[in-house]
């Protein structure tokens, strides 16, 4: 057994055995516990190293996942409760939970900024298969993601486009470069995600690849193609350029199928690490597109 699965079955085992932890919930923690425990990922924080970052390493991550995890099965039952809500009505009472999540993620980690993104994220998610259930609806990847794009239509109109003369970097960023980021994605109902990485993953998982490689694999595509703004951020479009296409350049090499696909990805991760780059955005599609993918054929999840 690799150190990957070695090491999820010990945090699963210490962060997800709430006892009435709603399936949904359980599926969103174990989802961040792969995202950090899959390793080498080019420029982020994994078992590795810290990646790019000094201000965090994978305790961070560990003490982030076990305050969040502690808030989803709110946005779940949220979902449920506010079920005949409008969108507009239903987003702006989901808003309150997510921000007091993030206030626990900080003070866990001592005001680092670990899963603000993926807050954001499975905070709709979990909320758009609360509501699903509720409904009696069908639940599948296409459906979660669909309600998750009616929550936010007109978010990238209303919240990146506006004239804010405090403008975040999310706002920055659109209106140096129309990157829409976080929100962008919640809008499109994954489509990164349901268009490139998850089919990859599900391409490598009918070949008979074990987890960790089908996520690598998916991960280097997300490097490839996804917009990052946390690369921006830090490096400009010349930045995200280049990690564009260092990772285009493995895929084309056959990627973690390469014999020398795992090193590739180490020689990857100190030159991300050289150039101060770390794809956060990335990060969380990874985590994304391993959740949505328990979800690819209809079921009926009860809590």
């Amino acid at each position: 057994m690799s150190d990957y699965y070695q090491q999820i079955a010990l945090l699963e085992l210490k962060l997800n055995n709430a006892p009435n932890r709603c399936l949904p919930a359980q599926l969103a923690t174990q989802a961040l516990i792969k995202e950090i425990c899959l390793s080498p990922k080019p420029g982020l924080v994994d078992m590795n190293n810290s990646g790019a970052h000094r201000d965090m390493d994978f305790q961070t991550f560990v003490h982030s996942i076990s305050a969040i995890s502690n808030w989803f099965e709110c946005f779940y039952q949220y979902g449920k409760a506010s079920a005949l809500h409008n969108n507009k009505l239903f987003l702006a009472g989901i808003r309150p939970i997510g921000i007091e999540c993030e206030q626990a993620m900080l003070q866990a980690t001592n005001q680092v900024n670990t899963h603000k993104g993926g807050i954001f994220a499975f905070g709709l998610l979990l909320g758009a298969i609360g509501k699903l259930e509720q409904l009696e609806l069908p639940l599948n990847t296409q459906s979660i993601c669909n309600e998750v794009s009616s929550f936010c239509q007109g978010m990238v109109q209303n919240e990146l486009k506006q004239n804010n003369l405090t403008s975040s970097v999310g706002e920055k960023l659109f209106k140096l470069h129309n990157l829409t980021g976080a929100r962008g994605e919640a809008e499109s109902g994954y489509a990164t995600v349901r268009n490139i990485s998850l089919p990859i993953f599900e391409e490598m998982q009918n070949s008979g690849y074990d987890e960790e490689s089908c996520l690598l694999q998916a991960m280097l595509h997300l490097l490839a193609y996804n917009q990052d703004t946390n690369v921006v951020s830090r490096g400009g479009l010349d930045g995200l350029t280049f990690v564009q296409k260092q990772a285009k350049k493995l895929i084309n090499q056959g990627g973690i199928i390469h014999p020398d696909g795992r090193h590739n990805l180490y020689q990857l991760d100190t030159e991300l690490i050289k150039r101060n780059l770390s794809p956060g955005g990335s990060a969380d599609l990874i985590a994304i597109t391993w959740f949505l993918s328990q979800y690819k054929k209809p079921l009926n999840f009860t809590s």
